[in-house]
C-alpha cells in the first residue's frame, strides 16, 4: 500500500525551468525541519509524479538528488525512506567504524599536478603494491565510451563554426550546466553569469591570488594542515601566509589574525583531516569576513562523495555579503587529466577574474568544455557519481573496519562523512614520517599529515596518516593495514 503523503508542495507550473529546483528544495526543507520524520517511507516516484502533475523523470531526478545528499535511503524491494540526519546518528556512525557501510568523502586534494620536491611521494610515477595516495580517483570505472561519443559530437559542431577565439569566462553551455549542477547538489545559488571556468582548481587559486593579493601587504590565513598548492599560489603572488589551528569543529575562527584579508578553507571536508566545519564556525567565519572586509576562498573539491550524515550548506550558500569565492573541480568526480574547474565569484570580482583568465591563457580548450557540458546536461555525471559513491563507500567501510580491527591503540580514525580519503591519528611515540618511510620499503604508499603543514617539522604539527582509497582495491585494504600496523 502506498504511504499517505499529505505534504503541501507549492510548485511552479509544469515545464518551468525551476520545477526540479523547487521540488528538491521543498522536499529537503520538509526533511530538515522535521515535517518528514526519519524512517518515513515516501511514495513511489510514479505515484507521486501523478499526484503532483509532474513528469516521472523530474520526480526521479529529485529523489536522486536527495539520495546523493544523504537525506533519503533506498531499500531495494522496500521503497525509499527519509534518512536519519540527526547529529547523534552521525556521531554513532563516526565512532563505530566496524558498522559503517558506504559512508564517507575526501578533503582538499593532495598536490597532484603541481611540481615540488616535498610532494614527490604523492606524484611518484611508479605506484606501490598498496597505493593509499590521496586525491586520485579510480578512472578505470569512468564511462570513456560515452565521453568519446560526446567529444566526437563536440568536434563536429566546432568544425561547422567559423574560426574564432572563445569566451575567457568559459563556454556558455558549460557554465549553464555547472550552475544547475551545483545549485542542485550543493544548494549554491548561482547562474551561468556567476561562473568562471578554469583549468582545474589550481588555476582558479592562481587567478584568485592575482586579483586578491597586494604583494607584500595582503595577509592570507590558511588552515594549519592545508592543500600546499593553494598556499603556494598565494605566496607566489606576494602574500604573507599565516596558519590557523583546526579542531573537531573545523577552523578556529577566533584564532584568525585580525589583519587577514583572505581566508582559505575546506569547510565541507577539511583537507587532510576530513573534519567538517560546524554551523557555528561557518557563521563566525562569515561574520569575521563582514567585519574585517575580508574574503573567503571556499575549496569544495570533493563534495560529491558523501557517505553519511546531512550535508552542511556551502559557505557560499550562507553568504549574504558577497564575500565568498566558491571553487570546484571535476578532477575527483571524473578524472584529473580533464583539467576543468570553476569559480563561483561575487559580482564585484567577476570582471577582474575573467580578465585575469584572459591574460593567463585567453580561454580553455573548447572541445573539453562542450563535451563536459553535454555529460552534465544528459545526466551522465549524476549517474557516474552514484556509481562511484557506492564503489568508494565500500572501500571506505573496508578501511574503517581494518583500522578498527588491526590499529587499536595505534591508529585512530578521524571521524569524517565524505571524500576520497580517510585520515587517522597515530598514537604512541613513533612519528608518521618514520612510518611512511618503513611503509614505502614494504610496498605501501601513503602520506603523513605533516606533509600538508607550512612547516612539517614544527612541534605542534599533528601526528597522523592519510589513507586515500581511490587507487586501492577493496580486497587489498585489510591486508595492507595489517602489514602497516606491524611496522609501528
Amino acid at each position: 500500500m502506498e504511504p499517505l503523503f499529505e505534504l503541501d508542495l507549492r510548485l511552479p507550473r509544469p515545464g518551468s525551468r525551476d520545477l526540479l529546483r523547487e521540488l528538491h528544495r521543498q522536499l529537503r526543507g520538509a526533511i530538515v525541519d522535521g515535517r518528514l520524520q526519519p524512517g518515513t517511507r515516501l511514495p513511489a516516484t510514479r505515484a507521486l509524479a501523478l499526484r503532483l502533475g509532474v513528469s516521472r523523470n523530474t520526480m526521479l531526478a529529485a529523489y536522486d538528488l536527495l539520495l546523493s545528499e544523504g537525506y533519503l535511503l533506498a531499500r531495494p524491494g522496500a521503497g525509499t525512506y527519509v534518512a536519519d540526519t540527526s547529529p547523534a546518528s552521525r556521531l554513532g556512525q563516526a565512532t563505530k567504524p566496524s558498522t559503517v557501510r558506504r559512508t564517507q568523502r575526501d578533503t582538499r586534494l593532495v598536490p597532484l599536478d603541481v611540481p615540488g620536491a616535498d610532494l614527490a611521494p604523492t606524484l611518484q610515477p611508479q605506484p606501490a603494491r598498496d597505493d593509499f595516495r590521496v586525491g586520485l580517483p579510480d578512472v578505470s570505472a569512468f564511462p570513456f565510451d560515452i565521453w568519446r561519443r560526446l567529444s566526437d559530437r563536440a568536434l563536429r559542431r566546432v568544425a561547422r563554426q567559423t574560426a574564432t577565439y572563445a569566451d575567457p569566462q568559459g563556454q556558455g553551455a558549460l557554465r549553464e550546466a555547472i550552475a544547475h549542477h551545483v545549485s542542485f547538489t550543493r544548494a549554491v545559488g548561482c547562474t551561468a553569469d556567476d561562473i568562471v571556468v578554469t583549468a582545474g582548481a589550481q588555476q582558479a587559486f592562481g587567478l584568485l591570488a592575482r586579483i586578491l593579493v597586494v604583494p607584500g601587504r595582503t595577509v592570507v590565513a590558511v588552515e594549519q594542515l592545508f592543500y600546499p598548492s593553494l598556499r603556494e599560489a598565494m605566496q607566489a603572488a606576494g602574500a604573507r601566509v599565516v596558519t590557523v589551528p583546526t579542531d573537531v569543529e573545523g577552523l578556529c575562527v577566533d584564532r584568525i589574525p585580525p589583519e587577514a584579508r583572505v581566508v582559505c578553507v575546506t569547510p565541507s571536508h577539511q583537507f587532510p583531516t576530513g573534519v567538517a566545519m560546524s554551523p557555528q564556525r561557518r557563521a563566525a567565519l562569515l561574520a569575521f569576513a563582514r567585519a574585517r572586509n575580508a574574503v573567503v576562498i571556499e575549496d569544495d573539491y570533493d563534495s560529491e562523495f558523501r557517505f553519511a550524515g546531512r550535508p552542511l550548506d556551502a559557505l557560499q550558500t550562507l553568504d549574504r555579503a558577497e564575500s565568498v569565492f566558491y571553487v570546484g573541480t571535476f578532477s575527483k568526480s571524473l578524472f584529473p587529466a580533464l583539467r576543468l574547474g570553476f569559480v563561483v565569484a561575487p559580482p564585484w570580482a567577476r570582471a577582474a577574474l575573467v580578465r585575469a583568465r584572459e591574460l593567463a591563457d585567453w580561454h580553455g580548450p573548447v572541445l573539453g568544455q562542450e563535451a563536459l557540458a553535454a555529460f552534465i546536461a544528459e545526466g551522465h555525471l549524476a549517474r557516474h557519481i552514484r556509481k562511484m559513491r557506492k564503489l568508494y563507500g565500500a572501500r571506505r567501510s573496508a578501511l574503517l573496519d581494518a583500522l578498527a580491527r588491526h590499529g587499536e591503540g595505534r591508529l585512530e580514525a578521524i571521524p569524517s562523512d565524505a571524500g576520497l580519503h580517510l585520515s587517522a591519528w597515530l598514537r604512541g611515540d613513533v612519528r608518521a614520517d618514520t612510518v611512511v618511510e618503513r611503509a614505502a620499503a614494504s610496498g605501501i604508499t601513503l602520506p603523513p599529515l605533516s606533509r600538508f603543514a607550512l612547516d612539517p617539522r614544527a612541534p605542534d604539527v599533528p601526528n597522523g596518516l592519510a589513507f586515500g582509497y581511490g587507487l586501492i582495491g577493496e580486497s587489498q585494504i585489510d591486508g595492507a593495514v595489517r602489514r602497516l600496523v606491524t611496522l609501528l
